[in-house]
């Protein structure tokens, strides 16, 4: 008798223990585990090229200074090449276009009441612009100085504002976009948006005015930014009852449909579902 009350005891404890680590508590401390393990391995690569770039590590520095005397050569050779880069870089890729694109993305968003998206998009297009500035101004990496010089830019060096601008928003655009563009064409936009972001990296090492390494650190610190802002999303999703989403989805695939594509699930609401038991 002893014995059966106390292992009804330890099974007691063992339901309690589970109870609450189960419960909406344990899931957000779980979310947010996570979200930082995942936000601090995707910085790893960047904080690796941030140390290089302050130890002026050889290899990397002699990769910088050859890529760019090359590719200097090439623009004084052919300057009608030149002009091309600069509209792209200057008009095309420049940061206040993408931002604008941004910005119009979130004026629409606003208008199909999807607030939290549209706020996801500014806080990332926003926070993207601020750290890189804040980056650029704690680093303080020269710029190229090479012979006759074909282009100009103020301001430091590394990461390079151009190709964070084009890998933040361009990974707004997809993310939110992607649920209105049919599955079979789905592969067109991400063309774009990488040839995008490639595009004004090599443009920035081509005209001079970046090193190598500041387009990469670039695209590395965009990446930290969007994951990190991401997952910020895909919590509030799932806090709602809401699935979890792929990339190849976007991050809210009810939009292309919903009327309020926001509005909670009625599981999460508390409202009764419409599964048939």
């Amino acid at each position: 008798m002893a014995q059966r009350t106390a292992r009804s005891r330890r099974l007691a404890t063992v339901r309690a223990l589970l109870a609450r680590h189960s419960g909406p508590d344990a899931a957000f401390g779980r979310r947010l585990v996570l979200a930082v393990t995942a936000t601090a391995a995707v910085a790893v690569p960047f904080a690796l090229a941030l140390v290089l770039v302050e130890s002026r590590w050889p290899p990397l520095y002699r990769l910088d200074r050859a890529t760019a005397e090359r590719l200097h050569r090439t623009a004084l050779e052919h300057p009608a090449w030149v002009r091309v880069l600069d509209f792209f870089t200057g008009v095309v890729w420049d940061p206040v276009t993408m931002r604008l694109l941004v910005a119009a993305l979130v004026v629409w968003l606003l208008t199909r009441r999807a607030w939290r998206l549209a706020t996801w998009a500014a806080v990332t297009a926003t926070s993207g612009a601020l750290i890189g500035f804040l980056v650029k101004n704690v680093v303080e990496r020269a710029r190229p100085h090479l012979p006759e010089p074909v282009a100009h830019a103020p301001g430091f060096s590394f990461p390079s504002g151009h190709a964070m601008a084009a890998t933040t928003s361009c990974a707004v655009l997809l993310l939110v976009l992607l649920p209105l563009v049919p599955r079979a064409w789905r592969p067109l936009p991400w063309a774009l948006a990488v040839t995008a972001v490639l595009g004004v990296g090599y443009t920035r090492v081509a005209l001079g005015v970046h090193w190598v390494s500041d387009v990469v650190g670039g695209w590395l610190l965009g990446i930290a930014v969007v994951t990190a802002t991401t997952l910020a999303f895909e919590a509030w999703r799932a806090d709602t009852g809401r699935r979890r989403t792929a990339v190849g989805e976007g991050l809210e695939p009810e939009l292309s449909s919903d009327a309020a594509p926001e509005a909670p699930s009625p599981e999460a609401a508390g409202a009764p579902s419409d599964r048939v038991t």
